[in-house]
C-alpha cells in the first residue's frame, strides 16, 4: 500500500483517509456485523454489477491424479529440503499467487532486456564465426549461380542429361512392330471356327509324324470376303461425301478433294484471343450501332474486329453500311478505301470524293492509290479546284514537279494561302536572289509574326555575301516581333541558331546569339545563365554559337578570370592553337594579375615550338606580377626542357633571392638533383629546411637522395626526423616502413605503421601498406583480419576493396568484386580491378570494356591507362594499341601508384606522357589467377 507524504508528517491523520475500500470490505465485520435484507430489498444485498469478491472464493479441488503421481520415493528425498518439487504444490493458485508471478516475470524481462542487446550481439558475432568458418554449399557456388544468368538458351539446352540407372532395355524402349497378316488368314478365321489340325500345305505336317489327318470342315470358311472390294468401296464414300460439301461455282469446285485439309488449315482466324471476347464485343457494337446507327467510330471498331478475326468480307461489307449511315464522315470512307482491293478503293474514293469533295485527307488518299505520277498529278490538280486554299495539298502537288513547274505552282500557292510561311520560304529558294528578296518582303507583309521570314532573309544575304546585313537583318526582326506583341522565345531562338549553323550560316547564327543571348535573363543571372548555353551549344556540337555566346560574355565581364578561362578552355578543346592564343593576349591585357592566363599563353607557344616568344610572354608575366612564384618555376621549366640549365640555374638563384618558398627551394634542390650534383642539391635541401621544416617533400627529396648514395642509416634518421615535423604526411610514414623493411626490420616496419595510423586515423593508404606488409612477410591470414579491419574504417575506400578482391581466392573473387561495386559503383580503382579480374579469366573483349570504363570514370589515373596499354600489346592491333596512347596523351595523367612510381623517379623527370606510358606497361605483370596485383 502507498501511504501519502502527509500521513508521514502528521501523526495523529489515519493513514486510511482518502483511500478507496479494499475489494470485499464489509463494514464492521471485525464486530461480527454482516450483509442484511429488509423487504424493500429485491434479491441479493450485493449489486449485481459489483465486482466479485474472487479473493475469498473457495479452494479449487485439487486433482485426485495429480496426489496419486507425487513421487515419495526415497531418491527424491532430501534431509533439508525435503521431497523433490514445490513446496507449495499443494495449496490453490489464487489471485495473490498471479499477481505476485506476474511482478516477478516483469523483473525477469526487465533484467532480460539490459543484456538482450549484449546477447543478440554475441549471437550474431557467433554465427557469423561459424558461417565463414563453415560455409553453406549455397555460398561457396553463389559466385557460380550468378554466372547462370548469362547463360543462353541454347547453351542451356545444349547440357547433358544426368546418367541414367535404368538397363538398357528400359532406356531405349522400342515400338511394338506389327506385321500386317495376309488376307488369307484373316478369310480363313471370318467362320469363328478353332483350328485342331496343322495346315498340310504349311510344312509341318511333314516334320510331325502321326499328324497329317484333318478334321472334316475345319479349312472351309463359312462365308466368302474380299478385301479389295471394301477399300474401293471406302475410297467411293470418301469421293461421294467430297462431293456434297463441294460447292460448284461457274463449273468450278471450290474445295479442292485433295488439298481440303491444307485448305481448312489456312482458313482458321488469326486472332489467337478467347472466342467468348469476341462474341461479347462483337454483341456490345452491334447494340452501339443500332442506338446510334450515326457514330462513326462504331462502325470502324466493328469492321477492324472483323477484320482481327479473319473475316475480311464481313468487315468489308459493314464499313460499306457505315458509308451509307455516315456519309459525312471521312473517317469512314477511308477505313472502306483500306479494306477494300486497290481497284474497289479507287472506286470507294471516287464516291468518297463526290459526297464530301473538301476534304483533303480523301483526295491525297485518292492520289496515293495510284501508280503512275501523271495521275497522282491529275488528283491533286482535280483537289486544288476544289480546295485551293490547302496548303497541304499544294505541299504535295509541289513534290511532284519539277524545279519550274514548282516554282509556277508556288506562285500560285502563295496567292491561295498567303499566310503559309513555309510555301513562301520555298518559293524564295527556287528565286534568283532580287527575286528572293522580294518573296521574302512579300511574305514579311502577310506575316509580320513569324520569325522564320526574317531568319530565312539573314541566311539569304549572308549566302550572298552581304554580312552587315545580316545583324541588321536580325536586330530589326526582333523589334518588330517585339511592336507586334511576339513573346521571345529565348531558348527556340538558340536552337535556330543551332540550326542555323548546322546549315552553313554561321553568321546569322552569330548575330542570333548575339541579339538574343540577354533577352529575358536577369542581371544577376547572366553570368551563371551564359555559361550553361555555352556547354549546351558545345554539347551539341554547336562550336560557332558556343564562342559567339563567350564572346558576348567577355564583353559584358571583361574583368572576370573563370570567363576568360571557360573561354580558354573552350578554344583549347574545340579552337584551333591560333585561336586561343589571340583569346589569352586578349585576356592578359583585360586580367593582367591573373598568371594562370599568362601560363596558357606561354606553354601555347612553348607546345608550338616558338621558344622565344614563350619567353617573351614570361618576361611580360613577370613585369605584371613581381615575384610570382607560378612565373618563376614556369620560366625554370621552360628553360631546363630546352636544355638552358644555366639560365635555369640562374632563374633559381634569382627567386630564392626575391621569392624564397617552399616549392622554389624545391625545384632548385631538384634541378641539382636531376644534373646529379647531389652535394650542392643536398646543401640547398639543408637550406630549406632551416626556413620551411614544415614542408614535407624537402625532407623526402634529402632523403631518397641519401638512399640513392647508399647511406641508409642516414636516411633513417632524415626519415625519422621528418615524421616527428610532418605527422600528417602519408608518403614520409610509407618511406620511413619500406626503408625498415628493407634494413630487414620487419618488426619496427609494423610497429611504424601502426603509429601512423594512430596519428592518421581513417586513412586507407596507411591500411594498405600494412596489409601488403603482412602479404610480402608470408602472413596471409593476418593481412586478410588486417583488410577486414581496414574495410571497417573505410568502408567506403575504393582501394581497400579493390585490393580485397585479390586478397580472395580465385573462386572467391567474383562475389567480392560484386561486393565492391555495390560500395564503390563509380570508383575508378574498383572497376580498373574488375577489368583485371577479366583478363585473368580469359574474357579480354568483357576486359577492354571495363578498361574504357575506368578511363572515362577517371582519366587522370595513369595506372588504368598503363593496364589498357599493356592488354592491347598483349592482345590487341597496332591500331588499338595507338588509340590508347593517343587518348593517354590527350588526357595527360598525373596520378596512380605504378604511374607516379615511374614519372617521379629522378631519372624520368625530362620523360614525356606517351614515354611514361610504356615504361609503365613494361613493368606491370601480365595478371594471372595465382597474380597477386594490388
Amino acid at each position: 500500500m502507498n501511504v501519502p507524504p502527509a500521513a508521514l508528517l502528521n501523526k495523529t491523520k489515519k493513514v486510511f483517509i482518502g483511500l478507496p475500500a479494499p475489494l470485499g470490505y464489509v463494514a464492521g465485520v471485525g464486530r461480527g456485523a454482516t450483509g442484511f435484507t429488509t423487504r424493500s430489498d429485491i434479491g441479493p444485498a450485493r449489486d449485481a454489477s459489483d465486482v466479485s469478491d474472487d479473493r475469498h472464493a473457495p479452494p479449487a479441488k485439487r486433482n485426485k491424479k495429480q496426489e496419486e503421481e507425487e513421487d515419495l520415493n526415497d531418491a527424491n528425498y532430501d534431509e533439508f529440503t525435503g521431497y523433490g518439487g514445490s513446496l507449495c504444490n499443494k495449496d490453490p493458485y489464487d489471485k495473490d499467487d498471479e499477481e505476485a508471478d506476474a511482478i516477478y516475470d516483469s523483473i525477469d524481462d526487465r533484467m532480460d532486456e539490459k543484456r538482450k542487446e549484449y546477447r543478440e550481439q554475441r549471437r550474431r558475432e557467433e554465427l557469423e564465426n561459424y558461417r565463414q568458418e563453415r560455409p553453406k554449399i549455397q555460398q561457396m557456388f553463389s559466385d557460380l549461380k550468378r554466372d547462370l544468368a548469362q547463360v543462353s538458351e541454347n547453351e542451356w539446352s545444349s547440357i547433358p542429361e544426368v546418367g541414367d540407372a535404368r538397363n538398357k532395355k528400359q532406356r531405349n524402349p522400342r515400338m511394338e512392330r506389327f506385321t500386317p497378316l495376309p488376307d488369307s488368314v484373316l478369310v480363313r478365321n471370318m467362320g469363328g471356327e478353332t483350328v485342331t489340325a496343322i495346315d498340310p500345305s504349311s510344312g509341318l505336317a511333314s516334320m510331325m509324324p502321326g499328324t497329317n489327318t484333318v478334321g472334316p470342315g475345319m479349312v472351309t470358311p463359312s462365308g466368302d470376303l474380299d478385301l479389295r472390294k471394301i477399300g474401293q468401296a471406302r475410297n467411293t464414300l470418301m469421293g461421294l461425301k467430297l462431293s456434297q460439301v463441294s460447292d460448284s461455282v461457274g463449273g468450278q469446285t471450290v474445295v479442292d478433294p485433295k488439298g481440303y485439309l491444307t485448305d481448312l488449315q489456312s482458313m482458321l482466324p488469326q486472332y489467337g484471343g478467347d472466342i467468348n471476347d469476341v462474341k461479347k464485343a462483337r454483341l456490345l457494337l452491334k447494340n452501339v450501332r443500332d442506338t446510334n446507327p450515326n457514330h462513326p467510330p462504331a462502325w470502324i471498331a466493328a469492321a477492324r474486329l472483323e477484320e482481327v478475326t479473319g473475316k475480311v468480307q464481313s468487315a468489308r461489307n459493314l464499313i460499306m453500311k457505315g458509308t451509307e449511315m455516315c456519309p459525312k464522315s471521312e473517317d469512314v470512307w477511308l477505313e472502306a478505301a483500306r479494306l477494300q482491293t486497290p481497284d474497289m478503293a479507287k472506286a470507294v474514293i471516287a464516291t468518297a470524293v463526290r459526297t464530301l469533295p473538301f476534304s483533303p485527307r480523301l483526295w491525297i488518299k485518292g492520289a496515293n492509290l495510284e501508280i503512275e505520277t501523271k495521275a497522282k498529278k491529275k488528283v491533286y490538280r482535280k483537289a486544288l479546284e476544289q480546295i485551293p486554299n490547302s496548303e497541304l495539298l499544294w505541299k504535295y502537288a509541289v513534290d511532284l514537279e519539277e524545279e519550274e513547274d514548282a516554282k509556277i505552282l508556288l506562285s500560285r500557292a502563295v496567292e491561295c494561302c498567303p499566310t503559309s510561311v513555309d510555301l513562301w520560304l520555298a518559293l524564295a529558294k527556287l528565286e534568283s536572289y532580287e527575286n528572293g528578296r522580294k518573296v521574302l518582303n512579300k511574305a514579311r507583309e502577310s506575316n509580320p509574326k513569324d520569325r522564320n521570314i526574317w531568319i530565312t532573309a539573314a541566311k539569304l544575304e549572308e549566302a550572298n555575301n552581304n554580312a552587315v546585313l545580316v545583324s541588321k537583318i536580325i536586330d530589326r526582326a526582333i523589334n518588330t516581333l517585339v511592336a507586334n506583341m511576339v513573346e521571345l522565345n529565348r531558348d527556340q531562338w538558340i536552337k535556330d541558331a543551332v540550326e542555323a549553323e548546322q546549315s552553313g550560316s554561321v553568321l546569322t547564327c552569330q548575330a542570333i546569339i548575339k541579339h538574343i543571348i540577354g533577352h529575358g535573363v536577369e542581371e544577376e543571372d547572366r553570368k551563371h545563365t551564359w555559361m550553361e548555353d555555352a556547354d549546351s551549344c558545345a554539347n551539341q556540337g554547336a562550336y560557332e554559337c558556343a564562342r559567339a555566346i563567350y564572346a558576348h560574355a567577355l564583353a559584358v565581364f571583361p574583368k572576370k578570370k573563370s570567363v576568360w578561362l571557360a573561354a580558354a578552355h573552350f578554344e583549347r578543346s574545340h579552337g584551333t592553337r591560333e585561336s586561343l592564343e589571340a583569346l589569352l593576349q586578349q585576356a592578359v591585357t583585360h586580367c593582367p594579375q591573373e598568371e594562370i592566363l599568362w601560363l596558357m599563353g606561354a606553354k601555347s607557344k612553348w607546345l608550338a615550338g616558338d621558344v622565344p616568344a614563350a619567353r617573351s610572354i614570361l618576361a611580360l608575366a613577370f613585369k605584371a606580377n613581381p615575384n610570382s612564384e607560378e612565373i618563376w618555376l614556369a620560366a625554370v621549366k621552360l628553360e631546363s626542357e630546352n636544355n638552358e640549365y644555366e639560365r635555369a640555374r640562374r632563374l633559381l638563384a634569382k627567386a630564392r633571392s626575391q621569392a624564397p618558398t617552399p616549392k622554389v627551394m624545391m625545384k632548385s634542390a631538384h634541378l641539382e638533383w636531376a644534373l646529379n650534383n647531389l652535394d650542392l642539391a643536398k646543401k640547398l635541401l639543408d637550406d630549406g629546411l632551416k626556413q620551411f621544416s614544415d614542408f614535407p617533400k624537402l625532407w623526402m627529396m634529402k632523403g631518397q637522395i641519401l638512399d640513392q648514395e647508399g647511406a641508409l642509416d642516414a636516411a633513417w634518421d632524415v626519415y625519422r626526423e621528418a615524421v616527428k615535423k610532418c605527422t600528417q604526411s602519408i608518403p614520409l610514414w610509407s618511406l620511413l616502413a619500406a626503408l625498415e623493411e628493407r634494413r630487414g626490420r620487419a618488426t619496427t616496419a609494423r610497429a611504424t605503421l601502426e603509429k601512423s595510423r594512430v596519428r592518421n586515423p581513417m586513412n586507407d593508404q596507411l591500411w594498405l601498406l600494412a596489409v601488403r606488409l603482412e602479404i610480402r612477410l608470408g602472413n596471409k591470414e593476418v593481412a586478410r583480419s588486417l583488410m577486414a579491419r581496414a574495410l571497417q574504417e573505410c568502408p567506403s575506400s575504393g582501394l581497400l576493396w579493390a585490393s580485397s578482391i585479390f586478397l580472395e581466392d580465385h573462386a572467391r573473387r567474383k562475389s567480392k568484386s560484386v561486393d565492391a561495386l555495390k560500395k564503390c559503383q563509380d570508383d575508378a580503382r574498383v572497376v580498373l580491378a574488375v577489368a583485371n579480374m577479366f583478363w585473368m579469366d580469359g574474357r579480354k573483349n568483357k576486359a577492354r570494356e571495363w578498361f574504357n570504363k575506368t578511363v572515362k570514370i577517371d582519366p587522370d589515373l595513369g595506372d588504368a591507362w598503363a593496364w589498357f596499354y599493356k592488354l592491347e600489346l598483349v592482345s590487341g592491333t597496332k591500331e588499338q594499341q595507338q588509340e590508347v596512347e593517343d587518348r593517354c596523351v590527350k588526357a595527360d595523367p598525373r596520378h596512380g601508384e605504378h604511374w607516379q612510381s615511374v614519372s617521379k623517379h629522378i631519372f624520368n623527370w625530362r620523360k614525356r606522357t606517351h614515354e611514361i606510358l610504356k615504361l609503365v606497361a613494361d613493368k606491370l605483370p601480365i595478371p594471372t589467377p595465382t597474380c597477386q596485383l594490388y
